[in-house]
This record gives structure tokens, C-alpha cells and sequence, in this order.
């Protein structure tokens, strides 16, 4: 089976953050297609963890090293630094305990790398205003069959990361594979942030 490896704007900007030849565990990592474009453009060695069998079975398919498991039960089978860079993409708002998994990648992890969309997105906000949940390229789902337990904002990621001692390295807003510089948590569907602890 071959990697839809179309051309994401988040996949590049993973890319250049974390540059050649590091170590990198994705939790959630899906069928694998981020760390098989790590793989391709940064020479990277990676590790993925993936709870869903599907995904997980994809995911040996497709020659990347997973591990099947819950992120819910703790990264305590990892030793303090032992990755270059840990990333959580578009997995953060299905978390139970965010806390202690953003704790657990600062400790696993040199650095950190996540991904999640933007609740203040104003198409989100204008379906509230209309009285409905939203639904969009980042939250496809409906109500009552969404894995999304823990929507935020950037305002919201923000204040997390300073009462947390997160130290933002990086920051970028997208919309439409775009980014996004003025008024971002009006007009940006997807964030990514580059932390490390303060």
C-alpha cells in the first residue's frame, strides 16, 4: 500500500522544524504517512504509538516502526530524553488528560511539537452562531460520533502553555495548507506549536 503523501503544508513546516538525522516518536501517528515523509526528507529515525488496530496494521505496512497503545496509560515505558522530538498532530483535542500527556512529551522529548485546529476559526464560530456544532476539513465530524473531547483556541493553547512553563519556540497558523498572519485565532483553521520546557 503506498502513502498518500500529497503536499501538506503542516508536513513541511514538521519538516523544517526538526531538521536531519533526529529522533522522533509521533503518538497518534495514524496509518504512519508523517513519519514516512520524515522519513523521505529528513533522514529521520522514527517510532510511532498508535491505539487504533487499523491504523496500527497501516502503519506496519507501511514499514514504520508502532507500538500498539493507549496514549491515555502515560509514556512511562520511555526514558527522560530519549527522543529528539516527540509530536502530537491533530490527536491533542481527543485526549482525556491533557496535562499529563504534554508532561510526559516535555519529559520523553528535547522538544515538542503539536498540532490541533482552531476552535476560534470564525467559520467554526459563525456555525455556533447559527446553532450548530462546526464541521470542517479539521473537525469533520458530526456531534455524536466526534472523537474531539478537549476544543480549543490559540488564546486557550497559550495561557496552557504559560501557566504549564512551556516556552513556545515556534508558532504557525494555517488555513487552507495558508499561512495565516493577521488575527490567526479569527482566521486560522489549524495551529502548530514548537515547545520545550521553560
Amino acid at each position: 500500500m503506498k502513502i498518500n503523501q500529497s503536499k501538506r503544508a503542516d508536513f513541511q513546516i514538521i519538516s523544517e522544524w526538526i531538521g536531519q538525522n533526529t529522533k522522533v516518536l509521533d503518538l497518534g501517528c495514524g496509518d504512519g504517512a508523517l513519519l514516512n515523509f520524515l522519513k523521505t526528507n529528513n533522514n529521520i529515525q522514527g517510532f510511532g504509538i498508535e491505539k487504533d488496530e487499523k491504523n496500527w496494521l497501516l502503519s506496519l505496512k507501511n514499514n514504520i516502526d508502532v507500538i500498539q497503545m493507549d496514549l491515555e496509560a502515560g509514556l512511562s515505558g520511555f526514558e527522560n530524553n530519549s527522543f529528539d522530538i516527540v509530536i502530537l498532530s491533530k490527536t491533542l483535542q481527543a485526549m482525556h488528560n491533557i496535562e499529563e500527556i504534554m508532561q510526559e512529551m516535555l519529559r520523553v522529548g528535547n522538544e515538542v511539537i503539536i498540532t490541533f485546529p482552531n476552535f476560534g476559526y470564525w467559520k467554526d464560530r459563525l456555525q455556533i452562531m447559527l446553532g450548530h456544532m462546526p464541521i470542517s476539513d479539521e473537525l469533520p465530524y458530526q456531534w455524536y460520533n466526534t472523537p474531539n473531547i478537549h476544543l480549543c483556541t490559540l488564546s486557550d493553547f497559550d495561557q496552557f502553555c504559560h501557566k504549564h512553563k512551556m516556552k513556545v519556540l515556534d508558532r504557525l497558523v494555517l488555513t487552507n495548507n495558508k499561512p495565516i498572519s493577521v488575527l490567526p485565532n479569527l482566521f486560522g483553521a489549524l495551529a502548530l506549536y514548537r515547545l520545550i520546557k521553560k
